[in-house]
């Protein structure tokens, strides 16, 4: 039997390279998992019915001597991901029923590396939420603890990994939703640098905000995941050529502690000891820990929370009832578009949609839109100034431990304040990862580190010197 708990992307690898078990058994046993756990859990909101066809492929694969690292390994995709002639809604009913006629690039990338794709993971509706409770499929509950929510939007995606549902998963951060579910569910979540990872043939939430990354076990398997999506795509206009990309350097081993950007409200005193207790590990680590000064830092959320509607008021102008997606038919065609959207989506996108129309509407785009965008760039050249100095900038994954369901759901605002500290790599590009530090009554918390732009390399290194000692 596998030993899907402790089963990690490297070990998986080496023991089907050596013929211990093969991709088919390793799929299967993922599936009796599904089979068991699924209902309850929520994770997954259609396990795709090609699994064992995909897991004969990478047999294929290993025969002939053509396997990578990710061949055979079984991955979770989040419901914003298009897979060709397949179901993909971003757990939206006004999407419920949409067939995708491509693959997005990440999709075609670990398609070509023989990855078995599981199925296609529950979220919060179009990836607006921190707590996988708005989706039109129910909630997600945390496997580590059912009565409390597993983080979002990327809730099913954490979830699937674990419940021992998948090696690994794929999921989006557009504020932290890759990263807080992450420490919930005591995984390693990385957010890549903005343009490191094709975001062409994901659905869109906030276009300048958007970006796909790897949630696995351990730092190690992050990384391997990272390396197999890490590229150029020019199906999308925002990848980063890699010529253009920033070099690996050696590392000062000095990080950035913003000390006064942790004495906000809301900061679970369990949290802040925990964090604490990470910068002494860091330092028997050999690392050198000094203070920095980010003033700008705190005005990342309230940014967050102009930039981000704006574009979710843009980007979901797209269904209208028209061209694809659920349509209710009006007498007019105002009517069809108002019945169309109000039924299709959820209270959380609306309401996100019409702050985000507020803010763009005449007379207001100055004084909203148009500041968030200059504090915007201040706060980006604040960070690279920062990074001069230290190699990563250090805070808690979150402000507090997981919460109980319904806890936060009806106050948006203390819903929002979640992302206090994972908002600012959003707002900047720069990427940033969640590594599991310990816990409390037992529910997991995490330190969220944050480096230069495509210097991943520094946040994998930090990450497994702090893992060993935690």
């Amino acid at each position: 039997m596998i030993d899907l708990k402790n089963l990690t992307i490297e070990k998986a690898h080496a023991d089907m390279k050596s013929g211990v078990y093969t991709p088919t058994v390793l799929a299967n046993a993922c599936l009796e998992v599904i089979k068991q756990k699924n209902a309850e859990i929520n994770a997954y909101v259609e396990v795709y019915p090609d699994v064992l066809e995909q897991a004969k492929t990478a047999e294929e694969m290993f025969a002939n001597g053509t396997a990578t690292m990710m061949t055979g390994i079984p991955i979770s995709l989040k419901d914003n991901m298009l897979r060709d002639e397949y179901t993909a809604s971003a757990s939206s009913k006004i999407l419920e029923n949409y067939t995708a006629t491509y693959s997005a690039g990440i999709v075609s990338q670990l398609k070509g590396a023989g990855v078995v794709f599981m199925g296609r993971t529950n979220m919060d509706e179009f990836a607006m939420g921190s707590s996988t409770e708005t989706s039109a499929f129910g909630n997600t509950k945390n496997p580590l603890d059912t009565t409390c929510v597993p983080g979002g939007s990327s809730g099913g995606a954490v979830s699937s990994v674990a419940m021992d549902g998948a090696l690994c998963a794929l999921g989006s951060d557009t504020g932290g939703s890759i990263r807080q579910p992450a420490a919930f569910t005591n995984l390693v979540g990385l957010k890549p640098t903005y343009g490191a990872v094709s975001r062409y043939g994901i659905i869109s939430m906030g276009s300048s905000l958007d970006q796909v990354g790897p949630i696995a076990k351990n730092v190690s398997d992050c990384e391997i995941l990272f390396n197999a999506i890490n590229a150029y795509d020019k199906n999308d206009g925002t990848s980063v050529p890699v010529e253009n990309r920033i070099k690996p350097s050696p590392l000062k081993k000095k990080i950035g502690v913003p000390r006064e950007f942790l004495k906000g409200d809301g900061i679970d005193p369990v949290v802040l000891g925990n964090f604490d207790q990470a910068c002494e590990k860091l330092k028997n680590a050999g690392y050198e820990l000094v203070d920095v000064s980010l003033p700008l830092l705190k005005y990342s959320l309230p940014v967050y929370y102009i930039l981000m509607p704006a574009e979710v008021s843009s980007n979901l102008a797209r269904y209208d009832g028209i061209r694809y997606g659920e349509s209710h038919a009006g007498g007019k065609l105002f009517d069809t578009y108002a019945k169309t959207r109000g039924q299709g989506f959820g209270k959380e996108v609306r309401r996100r949609i019409i702050l985000g129309t507020y803010i763009l509407s005449h007379g207001y785009y100055d004084a909203y839109y148009n500041s968030a965008v200059k504090i915007r760039s201040a706060i980006k050249n604040e960070l690279q100034n920062a990074f001069k100095d230290v190699d990563a900038i250090i805070t808690p994954t979150t402000p507090t431990l997981p919460f109980k369901f319904g806890a936060k759901s009806k106050d948006p605002v203390s819903m929002y304040l979640l992302d206090i500290f994972l908002a600012p790599a959003n707002i900047a590009g720069v990427p940033a990862i969640s590594v599991p530090s310990g816990s409390s009554n037992g529910l997991p918390l995490g330190l969220h580190i944050m480096a230069p732009f495509h210097r991943e390399d520094i946040l994998f290194t930090i990450g497994k010197d702090f893992e060993k000692l935690v």
